[in-house]
C-alpha cells in the first residue's frame, strides 16, 4: 500500500474507531445509570466498551503476524492508561479517591492479570496454566463485582467486617450529580446502537493497523515504536476521555474500576486468551524491560491510591514522569 493511500486510510480509520468507541461508552454509561448499577459495575462496562480499538488492533496486528506490534500496542496501552487514566484526573479534578476494600479488590485483579499475562508471555507457564488460574482469579471477582454486592450486604448489614466494608463498597452508586437517565431512546434502539459501535470499531481498527504497518515499513518505524508509542496512545484516547469526566465527577470507584478492568482486558482478551491457539515470538530484551515497568507502575498506582486523601497531583506527577520514563526507554531500546 502506498503512503499516499495508507496515510489517509490511517487518519480516517482512527477517528472512526476513536468516535465509535466514545459512543458505545457513554451508551453503556447510560444504560448502567438507567438500570441503577453500581459503580464498580459501571466501571467494568465502560472499560469493555472503551477498551475496543486497544483489543481489536492487537488482535488484527497478531492476524498479520507482526506479535511485536500486538503485545506492545497493549503494554504501551496499560502504562499510558494508568498515567492518562488516572494521573490525568487527579491532575485535573484534584485527587482521586474510592473506599480502600474497593482499590484492594481492583488492584488485586489488576496485578494479578499483569504477572499472568507477562509469565505466559515470558513462557514461565503454558497457555494452559495461564487461562485457568486467570479463570480462577477472575470467576469470583466477576460473580463480586455484578452481584455479590447485594448478596454479601445482606449476609452482613451491620457489619463493620472487611467483607461487609467490601460490599458496601461495591454497591456504591452514581452521586447526586448522576440522576436517572431521562433520555428519550428507548433501551432496545441503545442496545442496537452499542451493536453498531462495536463493528465500527472492529472495521476502524482493522484498517488503521493495516495502514500503521504500511506506512512503518515505508518509513522504517520500529515495531516497538510503532506498537508501544503510535497506536497505544492513540487507541487509548477513549479510555482517557471518559476516565476523566469520571474523574471530574469525583466517581473515583467507577474511574479505577475502568482503569484496571481495561488494563486486564487488554492483557486477558489480547494475550491470555489468544496463547491458547497461537504460540507469541519470544520476547527482546526490551520488550521484558517493558513488562517490568509495567507492572512497577501498577503497583505504584495502588500505593498512591491508598493515601488517605486518595491520589492527589503530586502522584499524578509521579505517574505522567513514570510513563516518560517508560516511553523513553522503548526509544533508546
Amino acid at each position: 500500500m502506498s503512503p499516499l493511500l495508507a496515510a489517509p486510510l490511517f487518519l480516517v480509520s482512527l477517528t472512526v474507531t476513536l468516535a465509535a468507541a466514545r459512543l458505545f461508552a457513554r451508551r453503556l454509561d447510560r444504560l448502567g445509570v438507567r438500570f441503577g448499577f453500581p459503580e464498580a459495575l459501571i466501571g467494568l462496562l465502560t472499560a469493555v466498551a472503551a477498551d475496543g480499538p486497544n483489543v481489536s488492533s492487537a488482535l488484527f496486528a497478531l492476524i498479520k503476524g507482526a506479535h511485536d506490534v500486538g503485545v506492545g500496542v497493549l503494554v504501551g496501552s496499560n502504562a499510558f492508561q494508568l498515567a492518562a487514566m488516572i494521573g490525568g484526573s487527579a491532575l485535573v479534578a484534584g485527587a482521586v479517591r474510592l473506599a480502600p476494600e474497593t482499590l484492594l479488590l481492583e488492584g488485586f485483579v489488576g496485578v494479578v492479570i499483569t504477572v499472568l499475562a507477562s509469565a505466559v508471555l515470558l513462557r514461565w507457564l503454558t497457555a494452559a496454566e495461564t487461562a485457568g488460574l486467570t479463570a480462577i482469579v477472575l470467576a469470583p471477582y466477576l460473580v463480586l463485582v455484578i452481584g455479590g454486592g447485594r448478596l454479601l450486604e445482606r449476609m452482613h448489614r451491620r457489619s463493620q467486617s472487611p467483607v461487609a466494608r467490601l460490599a458496601r463498597a461495591l454497591h456504591e452508586h452514581p452521586g447526586p450529580d448522576r440522576g436517572p437517565d431521562l433520555a428519550s431512546n428507548p433501551t432496545h434502539h441503545l442496545i442496537a446502537l452499542i451493536i453498531l459501535d462495536i463493528a465500527v470499531v472492529i472495521a476502524g481498527s482493522a484498517g488503521m493497523v493495516q495502514a500503521a504497518l504500511s506506512l512503518g515499513s515505508d518509513w522504517h518505524v520500529s515495531h516497538a515504536v510503532l506498537g508501544v508509542l503510535i497506536l497505544a496512545p492513540l487507541t487509548s484516547l477513549p479510555n482517557a476521555v471518559t476516565a476523566i469526566r469520571l474523574g471530574r465527577a469525583g466517581r473515583g470507584a467507577a474511574l479505577v474500576g475502568e482503569t484496571f478492568n481495561s488494563n486486564s482486558i487488554n492483557l486477558g482478551a489480547g494475550v491470555i486468551a489468544p496463547s491458547l491457539f497461537v504460540t507469541f515470538a519470544a520476547l527482546s530484551s526490551v520488550d521484558k524491560e517493558q513488562l517490568g515497568w509495567l507492572l512497577a507502575m501498577t503497583l505504584v498506582t495502588i500505593a498512591l491510591l491508598a493515601h488517605p486523601r486518595g491520589m492527589r497531583r503530586p502522584g499524578a506527577v509521579v505517574l505522567v514522569v513514570l510513563y516518560f520514563a517508560f516511553a523513553g526507554g522503548t526509544l533508546v531500546g
